[in-house]
């Protein structure tokens, strides 16, 4: 998704992001390892070290797609999961009117949302074959040792633990570790399994490519059918795909073209232009946009 002309978001300044972006993931690795390490969570470095970039980020105001760019896991997934999963909940947030507290709050529970991993032996985080049905549940347990290590943790909310313990839960119930459904299922945990399905969608992981980019908005849009909350998922996809308005995109034909207008009824299928040629992609289901630039 990484772009080449960005308009008035420059060249330089998508670098300058990137370079941001790169610093807090290698702090937030550090840290995470500290937690494998010592079987406890560094809260004060965390809210002193991430927190603060998080919010300037946030402030600095990218567009959507080129934040999405930025936060786009190649070599490196674990330990960018836990900043990106974080940066995309805070803009959720901030999307969804949240106060400076709740975002605050919201902000810290995301970073910490998968921290029950660094319970779970490595050689299971990073194998390359399919799960056996076992290790399936010895990985599905993370929820629960995330939860119970930020209960322990002075400073930690129990709201904010509950996003440790219920990001894999499903609006339909086919969740995980309870099935719980629907409201039973705090906001802060709906916000952030939506951040954490998509930049796990996007990113290189040590069994999978990331997905085209059409692929991702499909899967998010199915989500929206049951398993993830709809007004979440469709405000972030329309958010996301608005940013795209002026951008060049590629199709699954291999013609290139900008993106002119995106329609509120449909807004995964935006109006393209393509030389001197408009092809509405909510007409013509034949392409779909496969790469951005």
């Amino acid at each position: 998704m990484e772009r080449l002309d960005m308009g008035p978001f420059t060249e330089m300044k998508f670098m300058e992001l990137v370079r941001t972006v790169d610093d807090a993931a290698a702090e937030t690795g550090y840290l995470f390892e500290r937690v494998r390490a010592k079987n406890e969570i560094p809260l004060a470095e965390l809210r002193h070290n991430l927190i603060p970039v998080i919010q300037e980020v946030a402030a600095n105001h990218p567009p959507l797609f080129a934040l999405v760019a930025a936060l786009q896991a190649k070599e490196d997934y674990t330990r960018r999961h836990h900043l990106a999963v974080g940066i995309l909940s805070h803009v959720l947030g901030q999307y969804l009117g949240l106060e400076n507290k709740e975002l605050r709050q919201l902000t810290t529970a995301a970073l910490l949302h998968d921290v029950g991993k660094m319970l779970i032996p490595e050689q299971l985080l990073h194998k390359t074959d399919k799960l056996t049905p076992e290790e399936r549940d010895w990985m599905q347990r993370h929820t629960v040792l995330g939860f119970n290590m930020l209960r322990e943790t002075i400073g930690v909310t129990h709201r904010q633990a509950l996003v440790a313990l219920q990001h894999h839960e499903r609006m339909d119930g086919s969740g995980y570790p309870f099935g719980l459904t629907k409201e039973r299922i705090d906001l802060f945990s709906r916000i952030v399994a939506v951040a954490d399905m998509f930049h796990a969608m996007i990113s290189n992981r040590v069994y999978r490519a990331p997905s085209p980019f059409y692929e991702v908005l499909f899967q998010m849009q199915q989500a929206a059918f049951g398993a993830l909350d709809p007004v979440i998922v469709r405000l972030f996809l329309s958010k996301m795909m608005n940013s795209l308005i002026g951008q060049t995109v590629m199709l699954t034909d291999g013609r290139e073209g900008t993106v002119l207008m995106v329609h509120a009824h449909d807004p995964t299928r935006p109006l393209i232009q393509v030389e001197e040629r408009f092809i509405d992609l909510s007409q013509d289901l034949s392409v779909q946009i496969q790469q951005i630039f």
